[in-house]
């Protein structure tokens, strides 16, 4: 199944120098992507620290992104801001309670979200991205502005 064929409907139309705002601050990222790579290989030229040791460094950096539902949820959380239980079993179709639970308390674990408790009463429990959190959903923004261009639900 390729991306567009699972990218939400209807297109999403914006101004055109939105577009070209998008387009240059992608290539901002781009450019900055370029330069940080630059410089974690002019150190990985090292017995302790080759190619090897960088790919794995990177494959587990990343690994928490690609577990079932990490992204909905941390998407869910960005886009809508803090969100108690029952409001994000709502908003992610298709998750079962149990899984919720446990991938809420691997992200906290993970130090991406913090689970907020008001003692209340009622005693109340909500979910928000930590500083972590909201810092890597602002450098995946890009990421995904390039996704939604390339595969034309923005337009």
């Amino acid at each position: 199944m390729l991306s567009r064929d699972i990218m939400p409907n209807p297109v999403q139309h914006i101004s055109k120098n939105s577009i070209t705002e998008i387009k240059n601050k992608i290539e901002d990222t781009i450019q900055n992507g370029i330069s940080i790579r630059k410089a974690l290989a002019d150190y990985s030229n090292s017995d302790a620290y080759d190619i090897n040791w960088e790919v794995q460094a990177a494959v587990e950096a990343l690994q928490v992104f690609g577990s079932r539902w990490t992204i909905e949820i941390l998407s869910t959380l960005y886009i809508a801001g803090p969100r108690r239980f029952n409001e994000m079993k709502s908003l992610l179709e298709g998750i079962s309670s149990r899984t919720l639970s446990d991938k809420l308390t691997l992200l906290a674990e993970e130090g991406l979200i913090l689970r907020n408790v008001d003692a209340g009463p009622p005693v109340r429990v909500s979910y928000a991205l930590s500083q972590h959190g909201v810092m890597c959903g602002r450098l995946l923004s890009p990421l995904v502005a390039h996704l939604k261009l390339h595969s034309g639900s923005v337009q």
